[in-house]
């Protein structure tokens, strides 16, 4: 036990959950996408049918529109425009917005997210083996199932802020209440779990992904720097 404190390095930590960031977002970032639209789509006109019929049909309709927009003039450039737009709009407020939301979101998800991760890595050793000897399928599997069990946390905070955000400046002036209240109002209580289908697809390789880079580059750089 003493062996195992000593090994704990702040800077390793740091290093490879970035890297195993890095994992999820490269497996999971399309989808993400295709999660936001299916989230922010207006409700549909009586009698018309929705902008998006269901997670394959939005995927299938994001990359033509992308497509069509590649020889068109586009509102943000990149990210650092994206930024610099917002700021001239809205000041640093508009940088900002939706903060609330995105804590009311990833307080409890993480939490979930990293209990379900350390229980299922516990309950998938072997007797007599360490942690840290996990096989990549079992690894794999915590994390994916992490992956499932933050998003059933995350949805409806996560769909409440995709609303407050891409919402017109004074939309919303009581900030998530607003959103909440007009969500149920006008969509009922299951608009809150929009991009439910997108999510779930989504979670689980991209957070199985995200453990796997994480286990992987600690194990690295334990060999490499073992002192460190």
């Amino acid at each position: 036990m003493t062996d195992q404190a000593k090994a704990v390095s702040p800077l390793k930590n740091l290093l490879a959950g970035g890297f195993g960031g890095m994992c999820l977002v490269f497996v999971g970032h399309p989808l993400d996408t295709v999660k936001v639209r299916l989230q922010t789509q207006p409700p549909s006109a009586p009698g018309q049918p929705p902008m998006y019929s269901g997670t394959f049909d939005c995927f299938r309709k994001t990359l033509m529109r992308e497509i069509q927009a590649s020889s068109g003039e586009t509102k943000y450039t990149g990210a650092l425009d994206c930024a610099k737009k917002v700021y001239q709009e809205s000041g640093i407020r508009g940088i900002y917005k939706g903060t609330v939301l995105t804590l009311m979101r990833d307080v409890p998800a993480s939490g979930m997210y990293f209990m379900t991760y350390e229980w299922l890595k516990n309950i998938l050793t072997p007797e007599g083996k360490s942690v840290s000897e996990l096989s990549v399928p079992r690894i794999l599997a915590a994390g994916g199932f992490a992956g499932i069990f933050n998003w059933v946390v995350a949805i409806p905070p996560d769909v409440l802020k995709s609303r407050f955000q891409t919402a017109p400046p004074g939309k919303y002036p009581n900030g998530f209440r607003d959103v909440l209240t007009e969500l149920v109002q006008r969509e009922g209580v299951t608009s809150l779990y929009k991009g439910f289908n997108a999510v779930m697809i989504r979670a689980f390789p991209a957070n199985a992904a995200c453990f796997l880079g994480f286990e992987v580059a600690m194990k690295f750089l334990n060999w490499i720097t073992p002192n460190l």
